[in-house]
């Protein structure tokens, strides 16, 4: 099981960076910073983290199509993985219907949409020029000017080293060795690849996820949640000729940890609220949650009373839609979405009482439980 971490840059981003710090100290592999036009910029805020740590992962989670080109958005994680030296990862997503609404912006093909944007940056990323008629995109002879290639050991390539091994491939001369592992840089060993992850939810998004991505972001903390979800994204992979297993199955899940668990859920419940009134009837009746309690949420936060909207989460709230408790209970759930097949867990908003404290707690108790 591996473990990343979500920060919505809604603060300074010095505080994401020291954040980011921590978790990096406290042994999680990945770091994911949401993308929201409201927010600090996500590249931005990478580059800052990109350049004050020295192995955690990082990525969008997540960004979309519709409001960023494809092109822009391959040329800046390819940016940020420079900058990291092949840390970078890209999450994206279908993005917000009400969110696009708020800025004029339709939300049409959204299917379509994500799956042309994933195979343009793909094509980007390998260096190669890109003709491409879509429903949704055209490209004309597109190409970027740089690439972030890296040795199969992980190190990042510098040119002469691709032009050595690109050289050798013809017969003209010897490949240099890799400064890391000692061994050829050959053609072979090249990659010119940044992972990218889809974040989706429906039937059909996650099918596509199976098909064309490395890794799979679920906005989900239930073993319940993941049995449909599994099924259709080993569908879109068989459909392509992939394992399932080629795929990072990942739950981004609302977390929130500490020793006293009432403090723990008390950090969770405006969360949880907004979860819960978002979920379709579908999912509300998988978890058992009365409308009547959602009507109860939805008429507090009508009248703008926090309070109220965080004593009307029920217990079916809290265990469907947020891993909420002390290190024992957090480790039992983690354990059933193992089970069912899940790869990654995202510690996502509030991830406790306080962010650092928590960060530290979830270190010691959660993760270095699952690493022995």
């Amino acid at each position: 099981m591996k473990f990343g971490i979500e920060f919505v840059p809604d603060s300074n981003i010095s505080k994401i960076v020291a954040l980011t710090q921590l978790a990096e100290e406290n042994g999680f592999e990945n770091v994911w910073i949401t993308d929201h036009y409201n927010n600090r910029n996500v590249y931005a805020t990478l580059t800052a983290i990109a350049l004050n740590t020295k192995i955690i992962k990082m990525g969008t989670g997540v960004t979309n199509a519709v409001l960023i080109s494809p092109a822009w958005t391959a040329a800046a994680i390819q940016t940020i993985n420079e900058i990291s030296k092949g840390r970078a990862i890209l999450g994206i997503g279908a993005g917000d219907k009400a969110t696009f609404a708020k800025l004029g912006l339709s939300f049409e093909k959204p299917l379509t949409r994500i799956k042309e944007a994933v195979q343009a940056i793909k094509t980007l990323h390998q260096g190669k020029k890109l003709d491409f008629e879509g429903s949704v995109f055209t490209f004309k002879g597109a190409k970027l000017g740089f690439q972030t290639p890296k040795h199969n050991c992980g190190a990042m390539l510098k040119n002469k080293a691709v032009k050595a091994a690109k050289k050798a491939a013809k017969g003209k001369g010897e490949p240099m060795v890799c400064d890391v592992c000692g061994k050829p840089i050959t053609t072979d060993t090249i990659i010119n690849k940044i992972p990218i992850y889809m974040g989706a939810q429906g039937p059909k998004m996650l099918a596509l996820a199976g098909q064309l991505a490395d890794g799979v972001l679920i906005n989900a903390s239930h073993p319940k949640d993941f049995e449909s979800a599994i099924k259709n994204i080993k569908e879109g992979a068989e459909s392509a000729g992939r394992s399932l297993n080629d795929i990072d199955i990942t739950a981004y899940a609302s977390f929130s940890a500490d020793q006293d668990s009432n403090a723990a859920k008390n950090a969770a419940a405006i969360v949880v609220a907004f979860i819960t009134v978002g979920s379709p009837p579908i999912v509300l009746d998988r978890h058992g949650i009365k409308k009547e309690d959602v009507d109860k949420i939805n008429e507090a936060l009508g009248k703008g009373d926090f309070g109220a909207v965080a004593q009307s989460v029920t217990p079916e709230m809290f265990e469907a839609f947020t891993i909420a408790g002390n290190a024992d209970y957090c480790i039992e759930r983690i354990k059933g979405l193992e089970k069912i097949g899940v790869n990654q867990v995202v510690v996502g908003s509030p991830i406790g009482p306080d962010k650092k404290s928590a960060i530290k707690y979830i270190a010691e108790n959660i993760i270095k439980p699952f690493k022995l």
